[in-house]
């Protein structure tokens, strides 16, 4: 079995958790699920990139914002300890569209560009990588990537029509070696042993 590296956006993932749990995050071991979809593909993951941005925190913190930072933070140590997880932190970034407050994550994707350039230097032997996203700013690095030699298969979701949540770009798709849509059952097939 090769080796493969597992790259994932953390917010994406975490939103089709959500999703797929009818408004409820679904329960799963975020160690194990890495390892199952690479084993799905009959790779070996050798090392797991996640790509996080902590929650907003307002000069004049509220409550809410200070719980939810600090599970966040309870959070990134636990899953800090597993050497196998390298986690790459981005910022959120809060703005105000027609009187709503909307969260956005900064600098996410452009951490992940930079491990994938990198697959190439740091991890010369690595043939095939897994990304765990459904944005197309990954294209041109995908195409670099697949020039010199290295595949990327894509996991992600997405649904027609035009209300649906998730959407991939075609060209995103295009881009890749493979692409497999995300199930529920990838979630539940990692369960949390207590």
């Amino acid at each position: 079995m090769d080796n493969t590296l597992v790259f994932i956006d953390a917010g994406f993932l975490s939103k089709l958790s959500k999703y797929f749990g009818k408004g409820k995050y679904l329960n799963y071991d975020l160690f194990r699920f890495p390892k199952y979809i690479s084993k799905k593909q009959n790779l070996f993951c050798k090392k797991t990139f996640y790509y996080i941005a902590p929650p907003f925190i307002s000069n004049k913190s509220s409550p809410e914002e200070i719980r939810r930072k600090k599970d966040y933070d309870n959070f990134i140590k636990i899953i800090s300890k597993n050497k196998e997880f390298i986690i790459r932190e981005g910022r959120c970034q809060r703005l105000k569209i027609d009187g709503e407050f909307i969260f956005k994550q900064k600098g996410v994707d452009s951490l992940a560009v930079i491990d994938l350039v990198n697959v190439l230097i740091d991890y010369p032997n690595i043939k095939k990588i897994i990304l765990i996203a459904s944005d197309s700013d990954f294209v041109p690095v995908i195409n670099n990537l697949n020039k010199r030699g290295v595949k990327t298969i894509l996991y992600t979701y997405y649904e027609r029509g035009r209300k649906a949540r998730f959407s991939t770009s075609n060209e995103l798709i295009k881009s890749v070696y493979k692409y497999v849509l995300l199930t529920k059952e990838d979630f539940t097939s990692c369960p949390i042993n207590n």
